[in-house]
C-alpha cells in the first residue's frame, strides 16, 4: 500500500463531512445556537494550525495562517461570539494533543495533514449550508471562501510525508489518524444531545 493509500485510508474512516454535526449544517437542521457555539470553540484548534507550521518549518504558511484566524474571529463576531475559548472536553482533548504533535515536525506534518487534507470539502459544504439556510444570520463567509479550494497546502504535506523514512512515516500517520479522529470527536462534543 502506498502512503497516499494509507492517508487516504486513515482520513476516509473519519470524514467530517459524514458526522452529524456538519450532515445537520448541510441540511439547515443545526440549531443556530450551536453553530454561534461552535465558531468559540473549534477556534480555538484554528488558532493552533499557525503553530503547527511553523514547527513544520513554513513561516510564511505560519504567517498566513496567522491571519486566517483572525478571519475566523470575524466568522464568529458576525455569530455573537466576541471570544474564541474552549469549554467542551473533546475541544480540549484536541488542542492538548495537537499541541503535543506540535512539538516536532514529524508529527506535526501529520496532524496538520488531518486538518488541511479535509478543510477544502468541508469549507465548500459550510459555505453551501451557510448561503442556503442561514443566510438571515448574515455570516462572515471570507474564512470559506478563502479554503475551499485550497488544495496547496494538503499536496504540500503529503508530499513531506512521502519522503520520510519508514519510522517517521509511521510516526506521521499515527498523529494524522490521531488527529482525524480528535477532529471527529471534537464535533461530537460540540453537538452534544441537540435535536437536528
Amino acid at each position: 500500500m502506498t502512503v497516499e493509500q494509507k492517508i487516504e485510508q486513515i482520513i476516509s474512516k473519519y470524514d467530517l463531512l459524514n458526522h452529524p454535526f456538519y450532515q445537520a449544517w448541510s441540511a439547515g437542521t443545526l440549531p443556530e445556537e450551536k453553530l454561534s457555539e461552535y465558531t468559540k470553540e473549534y477556534g480555538t484548534f484554528i488558532q493552533l494550525i499557525a503553530e503547527g507550521w511553523g514547527k513544520a518549518g513554513y513561516k510564511k504558511i505560519q504567517k498566513v495562517e496567522e491571519e486566517h484566524f483572525l478571519l475566523w474571529k470575524d466568522f464568529a463576531k458576525s455569530l455573537g461570539q466576541n471570544n474564541i475559548e474552549q469549554s467542551i472536553e473533546e475541544v480540549g482533548k484536541l488542542n492538548t494533543d495537537c499541541q503535543n504533535y506540535f512539538q516536532n515536525k514529524v508529527t506535526a506534518l501529520g496532524a496538520l495533514l488531518a486538518f488541511e487534507n479535509q478543510q477544502p470539502h468541508t469549507a465548500t459544504s459550510k459555505l453551501e449550508g451557510l448561503q442556503s439556510h442561514y443566510k438571515h444570520l448574515k455570516a462572515d463567509e471570507t474564512y470559506f471562501e478563502i479554503h475551499k479550494n485550497d488544495w496547496d497546502e494538503p499536496a504540500l504535506l503529503v508530499e513531506e510525508i512521502k519522503d520520510m523514512n519508514d519510522e517517521n512515516q509511521a510516526s506521521s500517520l499515527e498523529a494524522l489518524e490521531g488527529t482525524c479522529q480528535n477532529l471527529w470527536n471534537a464535533l461530537s462534543g460540540i453537538l452534544g444531545d441537540a435535536e437536528c
